[in-house]
């Protein structure tokens, strides 16, 4: 949610801020703005609601000369998506600007006080209050933007990640951290930051990853100073090597990012693959827990939000299968509420998170961490809170994912579990070697089968058709399957705003069966597995009230094509616990084309944001 990027250098800004934005879009936003430090002295900027799109063509007649500037794209959390609420904020001089992540908690209170000491607002946010702040502490920071900065945020309470310029501090960016991702860089003479390694991936593979409380000064030679909350300098801050080329982040041929992140599912599942398993099994170097460790563990934790939420579904099938230790899992927003939370000394906490900076998530980690129990962090991004605040880390090496609907990351995250489960077997002796081995040969399998439906795109598109008069849809499957209809119905609402629900099959009877009338769609997960017949036995029920049927069955099920009105056709896998992870990439497809035939935006849907970090 929201996106930060700040320049200063010898270029012009302007042009590399708007390019930063653009590749932030991901993130989730709903207005964009720039602010430029002019030649003439004074702060120059452009804001809009809408789309970055709508910023660069106003940034186009506004003459926004400068090499030093910051920009911000904002996902409205205090006041409506307008103009006026949309960063950068200036203070009553208008020679300080701001942009801001996250939240102020007691920003009311602020306001208050500083109306109270004359300073004029013009925005609903909560925002504008760090501008006013800034601009009392500069009046005694001895012209130090960073101790201004740090003064400021000393008077919040919440979260952010802020970049400050001020005209009086010619070539500066100020920034800070707390709650809130921030990176910094400096490359080819000049500086930069950003809330994450996306935007700056065009110009450098190497980047500082800010800690909670501290600091940076970006100086316009490409200086960067990092500092702590007392002022202190930070000799060593934490770095993390961009392994992915910045083409990752662009389309490459693709109509959308959906499409191309859809497709790139088995180069990310063979790269995860290819870096966890050997001959000795499973070896998860980032682990950070002895074999000992490992063997001792007693319960897991299985915490998560949305899509990983449903990835922590099949994980705890997993684990408990093949490791046989007792699964809790849950929302991560629920569990952080939670009053009788069980944990002892060998109990070891699972969080799934894409972007590894989820708020509730994180917050949920912090509190069993508290607790006693170890923290493992399954996240797709380099050097996020996430990893940095667990014990271990597992990585999906899904690479850059632009498109606000989890594809390749769900996938992957489900394999890094896979891996985790079979690692914990292996070390508590559940399995042995050669178990794991096959296991893990099962596991290879995926890439290629994961191809055949992708080649088979044309039944999604054709099965689209089925939504075509709908305002709603069921879907519905049985065992490990249930997850997958519950993954399936979540990206058709997220991309398609068209409302489907979704059911363990056999609890279709208890409710939503109610629903169900002439040519209604109800997409249902039965592949040959050991509930094929009793889920078969639910498609007749859907039909007998007139419903339309979009079965995902295994090759040569005849009795399923007689009975449903499209197939969407997936190989015979091996282990019929890793059939979601094929499964659901018809279900994928099948949402874009029925967004595609709505007319939605695929990449970017209304009111969601890639990055979660409010709670």
């Amino acid at each position: 949610m929201c996106g930060i990027v700040a320049y200063t250098g010898q270029d012009q800004a302007a042009p590399f801020l708007l390019k930063g934005l653009a590749t932030l879009e991901y993130r989730g936003y709903d207005s964009a703005g720039v602010e430029v430090m002019g030649a003439d002295g004074a702060l120059h900027g452009v804001k809009c609601a809408g789309k970055v799109k709508v910023l660069v063509d106003r940034c186009r007649t506004a003459n926004l000369v400068g090499t030093c500037g910051i920009a911000h794209t904002r996902w409205a959390t205090h006041g409506a998506p307008t103009e006026t609420n949309a960063h950068p904020h200036r203070d009553c001089s208008g020679r300080i600007a701001v942009v801001h992540n996250g939240i102020v908690e007691n920003f009311r209170e602020l306001r208050a006080e500083l109306e109270a000491r004359g300073h004029a607002f013009e925005s609903e946010t909560d925002t504008e209050v760090i501008a006013h702040l800034v601009e009392e502490a500069w009046a005694d920071a001895a012209g130090d933007l960073v101790a201004a900065l740090r003064v400021a945020t000393g008077h919040l309470q919440g979260s952010w990640a802020v970049a400050c310029i001020c005209a009086d501090a010619p070539g500066q960016v100020a920034v800070a951290r707390n709650g809130s991702p921030l990176v910094v860089a400096s490359a080819g003479g000049a500086a930069y930051a950003a809330s994450d390694i996306t935007p700056l991936a065009s110009v450098t593979s190497n980047v500082i990853t800010l800690e909670n409380g501290q600091f940076a000064l970006l100086g316009p030679d490409g200086t960067v100073a990092v500092s702590d909350e007392a002022g202190a300098p930070v000799d060593e801050p934490s770095r993390v090597t961009i392994d992915w080329d910045a083409s990752a982040a662009t389309l490459g041929g693709f109509a959308d990012f959906m499409a191309k992140e859809i497709a790139e599912q088995p180069e990310a599942i063979e790269r995860l693959l290819a870096q966890h398993v050997g001959d000795g099994g499973v070896a998860l170097d980032k682990l950070r827990l002895t074999n000992d460790e490992l063997a001792a563990v007693d319960k897991v934790y299985l915490i998560a939000c949305g899509t990983s939420y449903h990835v922590s579904l099949i994980a705890r099938t997993m684990i408990q299968t093949w490791a046989k230790v007792p699964v809790v899992c849950d929302y991560a927003s629920e569990f952080i509420y939670e009053q009788d939370v069980l944990v002892t000394d060998n109990t070891l906490c699972v969080i799934i998170s894409q972007s590894g900076e989820t708020a509730d998530t994180l917050a949920a980690a912090r509190r069993i961490r508290k607790m006693g129990a170890k923290v493992l962090a399954v996240t797709n991004v380099l050097g996020s809170t996430a990893e940095r605040e667990s014990d271990g880390v597992l990585y999906v090496q899904a690479g850059p994912e632009v498109c606000v609907a989890s594809t390749k990351a769900y996938t992957a995250q489900m394999v890094a579990c896979a891996l985790f489960a079979l690692r914990l077997a292996q070390a508590n002796g559940a399995l042995g070697l050669d178990e794991v081995r096959a296991h893990c040969a099962d596991l290879a399998l995926i890439p290629d089968k994961i191809r055949e439906v992708l080649a088979r795109e044309e039944q999604d598109r054709l099965a689209a058709n089925a939504f075509r008069e709908a305002s709603s849809s069921l879907y519905l499957g049985r065992g490990v399957n249930s997850t997958t209809a519950y993954e399936g119905a979540l990206k058709i609402k997220e991309i398609s705003y068209l409302h489907a629900e979704a059911y363990p099959a056999g609890e279709m009877k208890h409710g939503p069966i109610a629903l169900l009338e002439k040519g209604f769609p109800v997409v249902v997960v039965v592949p040959s597995d050991s509930v094929r017949d009793k889920t078969v036995s639910n498609i007749q029920e859907c039909l007998a009230r007139g419903a339309s049927i979009i079965a995902v069955a295994t090759d040569g099920d005849e009795k399923v094509a007689q009975l449903a009105k499209h197939v969407l056709w997936i190989p015979e896998m091996p282990d019929e616990m890793l059939v979601p992870i094929v499964a659901v990439v018809h279900l994928q497809i099948l949402a874009r084309y029925v967004a595609l035939a709505r007319g939605c935006d695929v990449d970017k849907p209304r009111n969601l944001a890639k990055s979660v970090t409010v709670e």
